[in-house]
């Protein structure tokens, strides 16, 4: 089913340089972590919605929620936690280090000065300033990588490209699955070519499921990599346990169970060992924070346990 969803899908704009500068990232982060304590590694991070065209010239489509918050404060705290970063993310979504920037019109951030130069206005210049330091920072490092999609089709071309370049890295690599991926699609050789014709009357569509990927990216592209996805639901009463489903059917080292209403106060991470409970301190910080924080100690631990499985093997 994978196999004929990517046969049938439109290729990628830029494939060859998306490849190439994936090869340079992960051939130039293979190999970190070598020292003591916590062992950073690298991080592909998804983040934001897939859409699902309706037509092949799209005009209409159907949207997935996700404003891409959490991806983005994820990616700022992978970095400060010493991770390289692939951020997998929808065009237009909240960026890392941008998120506290107005939502309104950019010109906003700016204002002219007396003799018409372009001013950050004192009400935005420390927000601006430090995104701006922490962004060059993390790109002037080489540290952060930018892969934008739209379709469903486009992300999961680009999540099989990130998973199969990380595969060389093992257990130092982390898949960090944020993004609100779209349960199902209008395979594209059955979609209309142009756009829908609404004087035809009500439109009967079918609509197929999205091949799992997750099984795939544990089993074939990148099966030694720590594997974290998210269960995102609005009835409480079955977050758990979809979650605690996930994890046993896909083979995730851990998923993060958050509920729509408070999923920026509150999540659970799940694994095998149980469940542990992540809330932020208060509105002003962020429960990511929090998350990262017990995701990198966990990566740490399971890179620090096949190291010592390895030398116990080869003695």
């Amino acid at each position: 089913v994978a196999e004929s969803f990517f046969r049938a899908a439109p290729p990628l704009r830029d494939r060859d340089r998306v490849a190439g500068d994936l090869a340079a990232f992960v051939a130039r982060h293979a190999g970190r972590g070598g020292g003591g304590g916590r062992l950073a590694g690298v991080v592909c991070v998804t983040s934001g919605g897939t859409t699902v065209p309706l037509e092949q010239r799209c005009v209409r489509y159907i949207d997935n929620f996700s404003s891409g918050q959490r991806g983005a404060a994820s990616t700022e705290y992978f970095l400060k936690a010493g991770y390289a970063v692939i951020f997998i993310y929808r065009r237009g979504s909240k960026q890392p280090y941008c998120r506290f920037l107005p939502e309104d019109s950019f010109v906003d951030l700016f204002e002219l000065g007396e003799e018409s130069d372009i001013q950050v206005p004192e009400s935005h210049a420390a927000v601006v300033k430090t995104a701006i330091r922490n962004y060059r920072k993390a790109i002037d490092e080489g540290l952060l990588l930018k892969l934008p999609f739209t379709t469903i089709f486009e992300y999961l071309q680009l999540l099989q490209m990130v998973g199969t370049a990380m595969n060389c890295l093992g257990h130092q690599g982390m898949f960090y699955l944020a993004a609100a991926v779209s349960d199902f699609y209008v395979p594209w050789e059955s979609m209309a070519k142009h756009k829908i014709e609404s004087a035809s009357g009500p439109l009967n569509m079918q609509l197929n499921q999205v091949p799992k990927m997750l099984f795939i990216l544990r089993k074939q592209w990148a099966p030694s990599a720590f594997c974290v996805s998210f269960k995102l639901e609005t009835d409480p009463d079955i977050l758990l346990q979809k979650a605690e489903a996930a994890l046993r059917k896909y083979g995730m080292n851990v998923v993060v169970a958050n509920e729509l209403a408070n999923y920026k106060d509150v999540v659970v991470m799940v694994t095998s060992n149980g469940r542990t409970t992540v809330r932020r301190p208060s509105k002003e910080d962020d429960v990511e924070e929090q998350l990262i924080d017990l995701l990198v100690e966990m990566h740490s631990e399971h890179i620090m346990q096949l190291n010592q499985d390895h030398q116990t093997c080869t003695s």
